[in-house]
């Protein structure tokens, strides 16, 4: 027995064995947000990393590059120029301890000598000399390193003497041996080769028992060469002030 099926049937069959799928379910609803709470976490994408990194980099390097050169233009501002650079090299040398000096503070003679004119003899423990030499019993300091130097002599008289005038002289020997010892007549003829590089007088008034002092001082700027020698002559040993600081030698090289 065959049956027949309706035009609305066949359009209800078609519809139900269509190619299309279901369509998908909606999304579940999102969680009302509460105050306070933690918040959602929102994840970088890879590319925005990787420019936010380089930007990053960028900004040490220029920052590494300013500080550098900030230094070195400093540098080459700052830097002296070669005439302060002397200055402060000679400045330094003055105050160094490499620098060529002799500063004597004088020491009494025995009473034997104290009745003759001579050279004032310095006292060793009590005086300070660098690349300079003076041989014990020596009057003389020896250059060892030529160049200019500054001659300072200070020579203090605490008595007078009416037939002797108060003087003190600063001799040059050049080639000289300096030594303390010899007779005289040796000591004669090497004072006959001395010249007087400086010369000073001062005057006390009144009689020789007043207390009254007076003090010659002579400063000069010498050139001098290696082996030359210098001391101080004065008239009358026996009216010299043998106080340390009223009778004083001194030669600084420039």
């Amino acid at each position: 027995m065959s049956q027949t099926c309706s035009p609305a049937s066949v359009a209800m069959i078609n519809t139900y064995q269509s190619s299309f799928g279901k369509p998908p379910p909606p999304p579940p609803p999102l969680p009302p947000r509460q105050h306070g709470g933690p918040q959602p976490v929102v994840f970088m994408q890879p590319a925005a990393s990787k420019n936010l990194t380089w930007f990053l980099v960028s900004v040490m390097i220029l920052q590494v590059l300013l500080t550098l050169g900030g230094f070195v233009f400093l540098y080459h501002t700052r830097r002296p120029s070669p005439e302060g650079k002397a200055d402060f090299q000679s400045s330094e040398n003055l105050h160094g301890s490499s620098r060529t000096l002799a500063r004597m503070t004088v020491e009494k003679p025995s009473e034997p000598a104290l009745r003759r004119s001579g050279y004032l003899q310095w006292d060793l423990k009590h005086s300070e000399r660098r690349n300079v030499n003076y041989f014990y019993g020596s009057s003389w300091l020896t250059i060892l390193q030529p160049g200019d130097y500054l001659v300072v002599s200070r020579v203090t008289f605490s008595r007078r003497d009416p037939h002797t005038p108060l003087a003190s002289s600063v001799k040059l020997r050049r080639g000289g041996g300096g030594g303390g010892g010899g007779g005289e007549e040796e000591e004669a003829e090497v004072q006959a080769k001395d010249t007087v590089a400086m010369r000073a007088y001062c005057s006390l008034a009144g009689s020789g028992s007043d207390p009254q002092m007076c003090t010659t001082s002579q400063v000069e700027v010498m050139s001098l060469r290696r082996g030359e020698q210098l001391s101080v002559w004065v008239e009358d040993l026996s009216l010299v002030d043998y106080t340390r600081t009223a009778t004083t030698f001194a030669v600084y090289k420039l």
